[in-house]
């Protein structure tokens, strides 16, 4: 009978290495509680993110490597996550929020509200602790997008409670406080001071992520958000056009210039898919956004088909990714959040705790 020690396990695992850190399981701390007990090997695997993109590859390889050990007559391998927290040198993290990142684009008009409220869905779906941040004052949009079962509380310390919708996610927005028509004339520095206090306000509790809905544009409203904001990152949401695109780059490089980690490009409205015989049409063109982030050094992330159900499920307050989970927008919407926690991961842990 060959004995197995937890040596020889730890050995064959630190071969497993993890393709995006590349640095073995062991030495990130992903083996946890392990024990060899007659042959018979368990141990916790902790991921990085519930969103991990590479889940079942790395779960598969851990596994794959134990059993391949002579003696070993049985694995079990428990699954968890643990987000790591992340914020910028000189910003104070948000309490119980360990990574915040934003959604942007160059101009308005290309989804980007829908964009961030079907990520932080997605994320949600997931088994992620999600807040949704509307920091888009003059436009609150999204206490329409998402359906919420519990409305925005004021304790007797004047501390908020947020919103909160089915799935768990907490939202907080300015559409909550004045009503629906009414305009919001403030000056960027102004808005920048107004969702800082928001912030100082909220009571998140215990999130992954806090996915934030900033302004459109380049203007001094977005700029005052983005230096206010302990951002992990940002993402930009574009359309194929090339005017929009021309606009997202100005908005990618001005994030570069203030020192916030692009995680990548979307590109929403990408093509259409005839419901009556399947056939792609690229109606606004196609490949420029691929092509602009490999020009820039930037991830491009996915694209997002041009559907009336994203639109009409919308309006509803039920996004996609809730109302049609299976859909093929669903799916490109939960393959984008996958690679956003997936990117989000590698940066905290060269950059963060580890």
């Amino acid at each position: 009978m060959v004995l197995v020690s937890r040596e020889d396990v730890l050995r064959v695992l630190r071969r497993v290495v993890d393709p995006e850190l590349r640095v073995d399981v062991v030495s990130l701390g992903m083996i946890k509680d392990l024990r060899v007990e007659d042959g018979r090997v368990s141990f916790t695997f902790e991921l990085t993110t519930p969103a991990c993109p590479l889940r079942e590859d790395l779960v598969r390889a851990v596994r794959e490597a134990v059993e391949s050990i002579p003696g070993v007559n049985g694995v079990d391998v428990r699954v968890s996550a643990r987000v790591r927290q992340w914020a910028p040198p000189g910003k104070a993290p948000i309490p119980g929020v360990r990574n915040v990142f934003a959604i942007a684009s160059g101009k308005g008009g290309v989804g980007k509200t829908t964009v961030a409220v079907n990520l932080a869905m997605a994320l949600a779906r997931m088994g992620a602790g999600v807040g949704i941040l509307d920091a888009d004052i003059y436009g609150p949009t999204v206490p329409r997008m998402v359906r919420v079962v519990r409305r925005p509380e004021t304790r007797q310390d004047n501390k908020i409670v947020p919103a909160e919708t089915e799935l768990g996610v907490k939202v907080m927005s300015f559409g909550f406080m004045v009503p629906e028509d009414a305009p919001v004339i403030w000056r960027g520095p102004l808005v920048g001071k107004a969702v800082t206090e928001m912030l100082g306000s909220v009571v998140w509790g215990e999130l992954d992520y806090l996915v934030v809905d900033l302004p459109p544009g380049t203007g001094d409203a977005a700029l005052s958000l983005a230096q206010t904001i302990p951002l992990t990152g940002v993402v930009i949401v574009t359309t194929p056009q090339d005017a929009a695109l021309k606009i997202a780059v100005k908005a990618l490089n001005m994030f570069r210039s203030l020192k916030v980690e692009v995680l990548g490009v979307v590109e929403n409205m990408s093509y259409f898919v005839c419901p009556n015989c399947g056939e792609r049409v690229d109606i606004f063109g196609h490949g420029g956004a691929r092509a602009a982030c490999e020009r820039l050094g930037v991830d491009f992330l996915g694209e997002v088909p041009l559907i009336p159900e994203i639109r009409k499920y919308g309006d509803l307050g039920r996004p996609i990714v809730m109302a049609e989970p299976d859909s093929h927008a669903s799916r490109a919407f939960m393959e984008i959040a996958s690679r956003i926690a997936g990117k989000i991961s590698v940066l905290t842990m060269r950059k963060g705790e580890g």
